[in-house]
């Protein structure tokens, strides 16, 4: 018998800095055994997704401004790394569990996001792997590729007592759009990257759509848990209501 997941597809387009104020929310209630194992599905809007390094970086207020003036919010995320893009070309996958030693899995929850998405990505065709590209913006050895050449997807994860999160954006559509907000920003930042290796599903895979993406995902996951289509429980919204603001990047 396979292992219940609970899914949510709930999506904040127009308020980025609800995506890691739901992933707290959820790590919080989950952790606490609230709400149960949950995988979140969601399409975000444009988003520029600093992370903890980021923030403490001499550059970050203009690395924000950057963001904002090439019509990207700025916000601050839950899981580490440096900043990444998010767009309505983009999907974001959350995986939130209840773990009394968390820590022992850390490798284990990395393995299985990168490995559900190749997965997915490989049945539609895409060749697709798990690895660094040399030069990919927020780099990371669990990150996507495609024929170890561009970026594709990065994960992140974040662990307190009794409960972990590790989350991906996946980048379907407009690559070239996560290329030109992330070299301004990346410039502010002081980070050296390499534009070449971030790229999309669609140029990999022509006249893909975010539906078929989604689908080859969720069909990876049956595969691996019975799914319960749910929506977001009310105490756990209001909970990412409280703390929402707290993940908007500041205006410097």
């Amino acid at each position: 018998m396979k292992p219940i997941m609970h899914l949510l597809r709930d999506s904040f387009p127009d308020r980025p800095e609800m995506g890691p104020a739901l992933s707290k929310a959820l790590l919080e209630r989950v952790a606490a055994g609230y709400e149960p194992e949950t995988f979140r599905l969601s399409r975000p809007g444009n988003v520029v997704a600093f992370g903890r390094r980021d923030t403490v970086s001499q550059g970050y207020a203009d690395a924000v401004r950057a963001a904002r003036a090439g019509g990207f919010e700025a916000m601050e995320r839950l899981t580490g790394g440096r900043a990444a893009a998010y767009s309505a070309g983009t999907l974001s996958l959350t995986r939130t569990s209840r773990e009394s030693t968390p820590a022992l899995r850390t490798t284990a929850r990395f393995t299985e996001m990168s490995d559900l998405i190749v997965e997915a990505l490989v049945e539609l065709g895409v060749d697709a792997r798990v690895g660094e590209v040399p030069g990919e913006y927020c780099p990371g050895e669990y990150s996507v590729n495609a024929r170890g050449q561009v970026k594709l997807a990065g994960t992140g994860q974040r662990m307190i007592t009794d409960g972990a999160h590790v989350g991906a954006v996946l980048v379907v559509q407009a690559g070239a759009e996560i290329r030109r907000i992330l070299e301004p920003v990346y410039a502010a930042l002081g980070l050296e990257w390499n534009p070449e290796t971030t790229s999309a599903i669609e140029d990999e895979f022509p006249g893909v759509t975010l539906d078929q993406v989604e689908q080859a995902i969720l069909a990876a996951l049956e595969r691996r848990f019975e799914l319960v289509r749910a929506g977001l429980s009310p105490e756990t919204l209001r909970r990412a209501e409280q703390i929402a603001d707290r993940h908007r990047s500041p205006e410097r």
